[in-house]
């Protein structure tokens, strides 16, 4: 049956359905049924899903509501309520023996009409020996991915309405029958997703809230891929027919009515293609007998246990798997939320709005609240008190991009000039003035919506109110109706009272042996003669105002005097690196423009002067302190960019050793390896942070250079780490050069505070990111760039009101490229609920795996790998359980029900657990886990998604003349075709993978060579060809590495190549070769833990 069919009319909510007197509540929202629902599997010794079933007289059935149910004709027995987590007619861990249901007959046809159903209890048919109740847990149900939740209770005295639990929105055939039958006439309940033609769309139900569906257990039932329905006349006890995917749909069915839901506005149901809701069962694509679980075989998930099963004879068949297409796809969510949401632009004008996910392009407008390119939050509706936090377990944290770049159509935060009285505050609170502010008294006071305190308006400020009681110059000012805007800081907001001088950047260029030899001074050299002309700039100034230096290094240090007066550039070398100091000061720091003649004198020289240099040592630390020492001579900030090869094991302060040991991998000890090894460095930091000096490294090790402590520096001062292991020239310098380009073009903000300021009730108590915190409010960045983000996590303090909502400030104080010193402020308004399904309803699934792939990466410092692992899937396992026991509706123990919003958590929670920071494979270095750390902490939402989920673009199934980017498919080996060629990418590779079987034509077009064996594996290069095909490919690749922070280099892996292992590394849904499960163990662990934590 098809599952994506509108409804037809249905009878208002709240009235008896036809030949059915008051609500007698049997079966699941009390309705009968006189049509047999088709069920999803035949011939299997057990309840069939889907199907009427009444229960025992005295037994009542709950009603899917988070309220009182109405009590039924049947009433409960004395002692026990009718209503609990599970329905009595549910079967939770097997049906009882005495509840049996009517089942078809084998060869009726699809939705044929099976006797009315009478209001009292009917006398039930057993037929063939009671399932055991290992068979039935955890047997196989159609799956349901766009069910709405259980909705608040209706007013007392209503009947209750047909169920608007997961059932009604969303084909799910669960596992022993919990929805019981439906209205006369009606098929079982359909996902309310697409109309059909021809059919009336119901009423709206509530925004859909689950997504359930059954994971078996070890002995795994396999599901069919998502798109086959049943034939029209197909039976269901016949012999298995295999059938094709793309069948067309049978004719729509009508859905039992959902009831109006009034309350506060939600945003509308998403949208779900046909690739979505409720799964009909198949193994091994035909629809026949569905078996239970496997008591005797061992787990599929490494240590775990077989669950769902109780000991029992063992069955005879192997176990089945999971169809890993009838579980939630990421890449079908991405496109569904694409096709919903990229065409409107995101006006943010209404509070505590979910965002469209950041892999949808849109448009914004702010009308008030910060675009979520500033800031995303992992839910928009935070539970009023933090009892009700604690138990749903959902972290409340923001992912804020303070200088997001915006693209063209979107205009950057206006700044606003108030001149010497500068920016308007709270006297209490020191919040800035913002849309949220209260004016009272006609205009001449205002509320602060942060603390409430009452402050005047100054006499400049001053502006009459309208009937609305909003100032009639509002729309005029951008702090009073816009939620992103900068404001010119007065004197009274820099260091030391006197306004910054523009900063410099220093370029530091380690000239050791290995530097040399493999050719990187010398091409770095070349590279920066014309770099220097891209400088940032501010908005239209014709020139940069940032002053530059240069510095050579290897066990001492040279020092350039590069004065334009100067025919030549001079050489001054500090040798005592124990007791740094700078050795000159006028001529050191230049304007590039009056010194171009010898700067490109200077950086013609260095290659040749050591070009015979046989220094192996290098020192590191010193060389920071020097120019730190050189910023804080010339009184201005800046930034320091390292070039480094080896580890500095030179006599010199921060000298390191090598201390690389994989035998501590899985022991206590393992932390160690992230940590750093000497605390100079954190000292060292602290000195840059106070005088605004951000450094940023770029590595070229050929073997282990301890990152964990070389990257201190960069980490603290808000800085970043770039590393190419084994650098050639000739395979790695367009990805050296390009993010050489792209880092000193970009724009930074100098000599940053940033505080986050929040209404009462709750408070910012956790930060994530590269920066130093001195104090345990403000953020303090030496440098901050458009790349990086700061990750708060907020707690309670006391209740929130869900009227006055609760409201966020961001204020980041920074200086310019140009040397201005500036407010850019941030504000975001959030609602407030005291009903769990209103969080859950409102979460967003990518900001929360971002935050809490930085809450596990910052706890490998401190704790064993395993137990922070652990501390994830128990965190994860919470979240799910609370949804299901407080806002599902009852079903059985046998079904895996996820809340909407919620349905890729455990997928992208898995590829976190397999990430090599938490469990490496054998080829992964220290080194490599360390960078991968670091990076991590300061990566915006949308390159945390494509970094833990890949994204796997086929390349020759979309017309050669299409200039769109190929649909993504899952990251899988099965989803692989051996005739095909596919594209990976996660934001630091990229990979071109080529099947065996790929036609002679298409290797000719694209690799220059007539046959597959003889394309070069490891190529990372395209040969530039003039044919469609390499056009198309070579472009597609240029605007992925365009959206990227970082240049991607090719390589091109041959199907069963030795390449092919590294490649198959990033097919995240696949069981890894470090141990990581598949993405369908993991979610039958995750049901096992969510089963133990309910029970």
């Amino acid at each position: 049956m098809n599952v994506n069919q509108s409804a037809a009319p249905v009878p208002p909510f709240g009235q008896p359905q036809p030949i059915y007197p008051g609500y007698h509540q049997s079966n699941y929202g009390g309705q009968p049924g006189t049509t047999a629902p088709p069920t999803s599997y035949g011939a299997y010794n057990g309840p069939v899903p889907g199907y009427q079933q009444t229960l025992p007289q005295g037994v009542s059935r709950a009603p899917p509501s988070s309220g009182a149910p109405p009590i039924s004709t049947a009433q409960a027995p004395c002692g026990q309520t009718a209503y609990g987590q599970f329905g009595q007619g549910d079967v939770q861990n097997g049906p009882s023996s005495t509840v049996q249901m009517q089942r078809l007959p084998g060869s009726q046809p699809f939705g044929s009409p099976l006797a009315p159903v009478v209001s009292q209890p009917a006398v039930l048919q057993p037929y063939g020996p009671p399932p055991t109740s290992a068979q039935v847990t955890a047997q196989l149900a159609g799956m349901q991915i766009s069910g709405a939740m259980a909705p608040a209770p209706p007013p007392s005295g209503l009947g209750y309405g047909p169920p608007t639990s997961p059932a009604s929105a969303s084909g799910s055939f669960p596992n022993s029958g919990p929805y019981g039958s439906y209205p006369q006439g009606q098929a079982p309940p359909l996902s309310q997703a697409q109309g059909h033609p021809g059919v009336q769309p119901s009423q709206r139900s509530a925004p859909p809230l689950a997504s359930s569906f059954t994971p078996p257990a070890s002995g795994v039932p396999r599901m069919p891929s998502m798109t086959s329905p049943l034939l029209p006349g197909q039976g269901f006890g016949g012999p298995p027919v295999s059938q094709p995917n793309h069948v067309s749909s049978p004719p729509p069915q009508a859905l039992p009515p959902g009831p109006q839901v009034t309350g506060p506005p939600g945003p509308p149901p998403p949208m779900h293609s046909s690739q979505q809701p409720g799964y009909q069962l198949q193994q091994n694509g035909s629809f026949g007998p569905t078996r239970g679980p496997q008591p005797n075989y061992g787990s599929p998930y490494p240590g775990a246990p077989t669950f769902g099963s109780q000991p029992g004879p063992p069955q005879p068949l192997p176990p089945k798997r999971l169809d890993p297409d009838a579980i939630p796809s990421p890449i079908q969510v991405i496109e569904d939320d694409r096709n919903n949401r990229g065409s409107e632009p995101f006006v943010t004008g209404v509070r505590g709005q979910v965002p469209p996910l950041v892999t949808t392009s849109f448009l914004v407008k702010d009308q008030g609240n910060a675009s979520p390119r500033y800031i995303r939050c992992t839910s928009y509706n935070i539970p009023c008190t933090s009892d009700m936090a604690k138990q749903a377990q959902v972290p409340l944290a923001a992912v804020i991009k303070p200088l997001a770049r915006l693209p063209p159509e979107e205009a950057s935060p206006y700044v606003v000039d108030h001149g010497e009285s500068g920016p308007l505050r709270c006297n209490r609170c020191k919040a800035y003035m913002c849309p949220f502010m209260q004016f009272i008294e006609g205009g001449r006071r205002f509320q602060c919506c942060f603390c409430s305190c009452i402050n005047d308006v100054p006499p400049q400020y001053f502006q009459h109110l309208d009937h609305t009681g909003k100032r009639v110059d509002a729309y005029d000012r951008p702090e009073l109706s816009l939620g992103s805007y900068e404001f010119l800081a007065t004197v009274d907001y820099c260091k030391n009272n006197k306004f910054p001088s523009p900063p410099a950047f220093i370029f530091m260029i380690d000239v050791s042996y290995n530097a040399i030899r493999t050719g990187l001074v010398r091409l770095l050299c070349e590279e920066l003669k014309s770099l220097l002309d891209y400088l940032p700039r501010e908005g239209g100034a014709e020139e940069s105002a940032i002053r530059v230096g240069f510095v050579t290094y290897n066990k001492v240090l040279h020092f350039y005097n590069v004065k334009s007066s100067l025919a030549q550039p001079q050489m001054m070398v500090v040798s005592d690196v124990a007791d740094m100091f700078v050795p000159l000061l006028d001529g050191f720091l230049v304007n590039v423009n009056e010194s171009r003649a010898v700067i490109t004198s200077l950086l013609d020289q260095i290659p040749e002067m050591f070009a015979d240099t046989r220094e192996t040592e290098t020192v590191f630390a010193p060389v920071i302190q020097a120019g730190m020492e050189a910023l804080k001579a010339a009184e201005c900030a800046g930034k320091l960019f390292l070039f480094h090869t080896s580890l500095p094991i030179a006599e010199a302060p921060g000298k390191l050793k090598n201390r690389d040991d994989r035998k501590l991998i899985n022991t206590d000890k393992e932390k160690t390896l992230f940590q750093p090894q000497t605390g100079a460095y954190q000292t060292l930091a602290k000195e840059c942070v106070a005088q605004g000096c951000c450094v940023d490294l770029f590595l070229f090790p050929n073997q282990y250079v301890d990152v964990a402590t070389l990257s201190v520096v960069p980490q603290l001062t808000g800085g970043s780490v770039y590393k190419y292991a084994c650098f050639q020239v000739e395979n790695d310098q367009e990805r050296f050069l390009s993010d050489l380009r792209r880092d000193v073009q970009k724009v930074v903000g100098f000599d940053a505070v940033m505080r986050v300021r929040t209404s009462t009730g709750i408070r910012a108590v956790d930060f994530f990111g590269a920066f130093y915190m001195s104090n345990t409010t403000d953020v303090e960045l030496a440098g901050l760039d458009g790349d990086k983000t700061v990750t708060v996590e907020f707690k309670h303090d006391d209740r929130l009101n869900e009227e006055s909502g609760a409201l966020l400030q961001c204020a980041l104080l920074y200086t310019s490229c140009a040397g201005q010193r500036r407010l850019r402020i941030h504000n975001l308004a959030l609602n407030c609920c005291t009903l769990l399904a209103d969080l859950y309803r409102n979460c967003e699934t990518d900001t929360l795996i971002n935050y809490m792939a930085k809450f596990a990466y910052r706890g490998v410092l401190n704790s064993p790998v395993k137990s922070v692992r652990d501390t994830l899937i128990t965190q994860c396992a919470q979240i799910l359980a609370c949804y299901r026991k407080n806002c599902a509706s009852p079903s059985s123990a046998g079904q895996l029900i996820l809340p909407e919003c919620m349905k890729l958590l455990p997928v992208y929670l898995n590829c976190v657990l397999k990430s090599d920071v938490l469990q490496p494979g054998a080829e992964v270095t220290t080194d490599d886990r360390a960078y991968v750390r670091q990076l991590v902490t300061s990566m915006d939402v949308a390159e945390t998604n494509v970094f833990f989920y890949p994204r796997l673009l086929p390349l020759t199934k979309s017309p050669i003349e299409s200039t769109t980017e190929p649909p993504a498919i899952r990251a899988s080996e099965e989803r692989l075709s051996n005739g095909d060629i596919y594209l990976l990418e996660n934001g630091l590779n990229l990979f071109l993978w080529v099947g065996a079987s790929v036609q002679q034509g298409v290797v000719q077009s694209l690799f220059n060579v007539p046959s597959f064996s003889q394309i070069t594996s490891g190529l990372s290069v395209l040969p530039v060809l003039d044919n469609p095909l390499s056009k198309k490919v070579r472009g597609l690749i240029d605007s992925l590495r365009a959206q990227r922070s970082r240049y991607m280099k090719l390589i091109v892996v041959k199907q069963e190549d030795k390449l092919e292992m590294l490649f198959k590394h990033f097919l995240v849904e696949d069981k890894s070769l470090s141990g990581g499960a598949s993405y369908v163990d993991f979610l039958c662990h995750m049901h096992k833990e969510i089963r133990q934590l309910l029970s």
